[in-house]
Parts: structure tokens; C-alpha cells; sequence
């Protein structure tokens, strides 16, 4: 089978926008591998998560953004400039932001009743840091990443939430 739509796909957002669950939902659509930064951020282990060192985790993206299909989520975005110019598409998922807390608060909820699996431990400190990056986000480095974005025109898509019928056809589907 051949892919005739994008094939390096960067989806940026804050806590809570929904970045996870659209790159499983095209990842599934399209049979492309997704990773989430903050599994590159951090060295995931059984006593605790251990924070990479820059040269670690840049030499972590540049081995994902040389691969041929990709999709990278993340709410990062002061490091990942070589992923923005490799992606075909970078969606932004500016989700309001009263949505974003309440999708907070579902997923601690979820996490803590072990209905959704979480990369760490959700804490009572994790939670509310959740909130605050979801602020600064929103009142920070939303123009940050809108002015990051700037260059890259017209293979930016920005989205109001993370439903794939949000997105154009042919970033979805495959064909022969």
C-alpha cells in the first residue's frame, strides 16, 4: 500500500489538548508510528522517571525525525525546531482552554481509578502542575509556538480540537 498523504506529522498543544489521542487515532488511520516527547524528555524506569540530558534527548529526535514515517506530539516546543522543518504537517491544537482542564481532571480521575494507563505516577503534585503548564500555555507559549510556527506557512493546520474529522481528507486516508 501506498501513503499519499503526509508521512511526518508534528502535533503541538498544551496539557490537555487531546495531542496523544489524535496521533494514536491517525497513527491507527495511517499505520504510522507516533511518539510522545515526553517519553524523550524522560527515561521512563521502574524507580521513577529520569530527566535526559539536551544532548541525549536532541540525539533521541534526530534518530525519530531521519526515520521515513513519523508522528511526533508534544506540548514542547523551544527544542524541536529540526522536527517542525522535517514534518510535511504540523498541527496546532489550540483547544479552548476550559476544555483543557476538564480533560485534566478525566484524566487524573482515569489514571488514579486505573481505567487509562499513565507513562508516570499521576500524583496530587503532577495534577496540579498540569494546571499551571496549562496556564503558561495558554498565556505564554501558545504566542511563542503560533510566532515558531510562522515560517512553515502552509503545512501548519491549526485545529480547535482533536477530532479527525477536523482534518482534511487527505491527511488520513491511504490509498493504493
Amino acid at each position: 500500500m501506498r501513503n499519499n498523504g503526509p508521512n511526518k506529522i508534528h502535533i503541538i498543544g498544551s496539557v490537555g489538548s487531546g495531542k496523544t489521542t489524535l496521533a494514536k487515532l491517525i497513527s491507527k488511520e495511517r499505520s504510522i508510528p507516533y511518539y510522545e516527547l515526553d517519553n524523550v524528555v524522560w527515561e521512563r524506569t521502574e524507580s521513577g522517571d529520569i530527566r535526559r540530558g539536551d544532548e541525549q534527548r536532541d540525539n533521541l529526535l534526530q534518530t525519530m525525525i531521519t526515520k521515513q514515517t513519523w508522528i511526533i506530539e508534544g506540548s514542547h516546543h523551544k527544542w524541536v525546531s529540526a522536527s517542525f522543518a522535517a514534518a510535511d504537517v504540523i498541527i496546532f491544537l489550540n483547544t479552548n482552554y476550559r476544555t483543557r482542564q476538564r480533560r485534566i481532571i478525566k484524566r487524573f480521575l482515569l489514571q488514579k481509578l486505573t481505567i487509562e494507563k499513565a507513562h508516570y505516577k499521576p500524583t496530587w503534585q503532577i495534577f496540579c502542575s498540569m494546571f499551571k503548564w496549562n496556564k503558561t500555555f495558554e498565556y505564554e507559549s501558545k504566542q511563542e509556538i503560533i510566532e515558531m510556527l510562522h515560517p512553515y506557512g502552509e503545512k501548519v493546520i491549526v485545529l480547535k480540537d482533536n477530532h479527525l474529522s477536523l482534518l482534511p481528507s487527505w491527511m488520513i486516508t491511504n490509498k493504493d
